[in-house]
């Protein structure tokens, strides 16, 4: 991992001419860059040195453990980034331009001595790099989705009428954490009956009612990585209706995977997928993308949906999500996480996708 860290700041670094610098002070980048987890910092890159600006409360744990950077404790942030700028010549600051504030900018352009550009090459170049996952990032994204597994299996036999969302959802996470998960992957979706049409809906008091469709999202976090997986089971019965939506559903993600392999461009996927289900009488019935990349975000570039134009690449972790939500009914997603190789792809989501009926 330092190896590979090493060229990720040397790529960066031969980005910039001599007199220019740039700031990455977004956590994930920073996190991605360091490999050091911390609410604050500051990474600043000129194109001959690497500084890890960080506080008081982290100094100590970042002098013993991040590499390839010379950690200095952070106490005056414009007048030490001034400094720095002007002891090496520095005319020209980037900065991640779509992750930080208009107010960030605004103080940025009036402090500090160089000029700071709104250019976002910086912004854009990390998130190229991080699209594409190392072998220690996908080991990790691999034993987080490991557990995520489990948590499943477990949950199938606490499920039952009468349970409540919340219940369900808190005994999932303390049951993953125990597992060894450093956290939560993002907050958990557990929806059941007419919640399940919520695409995003939030663990209720609702109790689960025999007949009704049980929603699960969520996942682990090793090493900083997440996991992401979605299931939806049933309990007690289904009708002939559920029973269509949901197969519905899997043959959607099964017609995105015939279509998963490099250089094939992200929203034809969508397209494949997308188009089997309104054919299929559902139109308007799926309304978010089919898929997005994971890895310190939950949420990371490039997608699976009607607009991103980025071929597939080998090394890159996308979900697949297809779902059918009928509005005051029911809903159901089913989600699994794939790794793009040289040939086609890896799923490493392992839990079973057939209709559950508990």
């Amino acid at each position: 991992m330092v190896i590979f860290m090493e060229k990720v700041i040397e790529k960066l670094q031969n980005s910039l001419n001599d007199d220019e610098a740039a700031i990455i002070k977004s956590d994930a980048n920073r996190f991605y860059l360091t490999g050091f987890s911390s609410s604050d910092g500051i990474v600043l890159l000129t194109r001959k040195s690497a500084y890890f600006l960080i506080d008081f409360r982290y100094f100590e744990k970042a002098k013993r453990e991040v590499k390839n950077f010379e950690v200095l404790l952070l106490t005056k942030t414009i007048s030490q980034i001034n400094d720095i700028c002007k002891t090496q010549g520095i005319k020209t600051v980037f900065t991640e331009c779509d992750k930080i504030t208009l107010g960030e900018f605004s103080l940025y352009k009036k402090s500090f001595l160089a000029d700071i550009s709104s250019d976002n090459k910086i912004g854009e170049m990390l998130e190229l790099l991080r699209s594409v996952k190392s072998a220690r990032e996908i080991e990790n994204i691999k034993k987080a989705q490991e557990i995520t597994d489990k948590t499943f299996s477990y949950i199938l036999e606490k499920i039952k009428s009468g349970k409540t969302e919340k219940e369900i959802a808190l005994q999932m996470e303390f049951y993953l954490r125990g597992l060894g998960s450093e956290g939560i992957s993002f907050d958990f979706i557990v929806v059941s009956g007419k919640n399940s049409s919520l695409p995003h809906g939030v663990p209720t008091d609702k109790k689960i009612e025999n007949g009704d469709f049980v929603t699960m999202d969520f996942g682990a976090v090793i090493g900083g990585y997440r996991s992401d997986m979605t299931r939806t089971v049933a309990v007690g019965f289904v009708t002939d209706e559920q029973r269509k939506v949901y197969d519905t559903v899997l043959k959607a993600q099964e017609i995105a995977f015939e279509n998963i392999k490099p250089d094939v461009i992200c929203k034809d996927v969508d397209f494949c997928a997308r188009d089997f289900i309104n054919k299929s009488g559902y139109e308007g019935c799926f309304g978010h993308g089919l898929g997005h990349s994971v890895g310190i975000e939950i949420h990371e570039n490039p997608s699976f949906n009607t607009r991103c134009e980025t071929a597939l690449k080998s090394g890159m972790v996308l979900t697949v999500e297809p779902g059918i939500y009928l509005e005051n009914k029911f809903g159901v997603r089913i989600e699994d996480m794939v790794i793009i190789n040289d040939n086609s792809f890896e799923n490493i989501t392992k839990s079973s996708k057939e209709l559950l009926i508990l």
